[in-house]
């Protein structure tokens, strides 16, 4: 398949799932985790803990998406009377599609998804140059869970998934669900996982 066939079979799939014809996207994940706990704890409570850095309102949206997948791990948040602190962050960067490509035409009409500058009803953006791009974004969760007696980091995880999806709402939770996944058993290594995301 030549790049261009390539290219406008990734810009098909991705005007169909934009478009609401999709039920939900699948999200792939790299995670990557460390556990010395060998199952569920007894006492499985928690709250949350922020650096100095992190004493902003978008860090309580972060604790918000990491929610619901803490307490399908089986944790249960007690500010009163934790046994262990989570901490848990989230980056999100633009980044240059894989299917950029540098030898594309200046001009020409595109469509975009409100992203930046962009204009129109699909997933590409016209620049204010005429050249025309996808957005595409990176993103790294983190959850680290220490146990308050001893301050020892017990269960520490990293999701990273880049995708042209542009909904924070509905990929961060997904990826706070990848990081958590099989908790609290973590191999070693890399290992993919792949979340079904609902469309929104």
């Amino acid at each position: 398949m030549t790049r261009s066939l390539t290219r406008l079979a990734v810009l098909s799939a991705a005007l169909l799932a934009l478009g609401g014809c999709a039920t939900s996207f699948q999200l792939d994940n790299e995670v990557r985790s460390f556990s010395s706990l060998t199952a569920v704890p007894a006492q499985p409570t928690y709250r949350f803990e922020r650096l100095p850095l992190q004493q902003t309102p978008q860090q309580g949206e972060v604790e918000a998406f990491a929610d619901s997948a803490l307490f399908n791990a089986g944790l249960r948040r007690d500010d009163a009377a934790p046994r262990y602190s989570v901490q848990v962050s989230a980056r999100v960067q633009r980044a240059l599609s894989p299917w950029a490509d540098p030898w594309d035409g200046w001009g020409g009409v595109g469509v975009g998804v409100n992203v930046g500058i962009g204009i129109g009803t699909g997933p590409w953006g016209l620049s204010p140059f005429g050249r025309m791009e996808q957005p595409w974004y990176r993103r790294e969760v983190s959850v680290i869970l220490r146990e308050l007696a001893s301050q020892k980091v017990v269960y520490e995880s990293h999701a990273v998934s880049d995708g042209p999806w542009s909904d924070n709402a509905a990929v961060l939770p997904a990826m706070f669900g990848a990081a958590l996944q099989g908790f609290p058993a973590a191999p070693s290594g890399v290992r993919k996982v792949n979340i079904q995301v609902p469309a929104r």
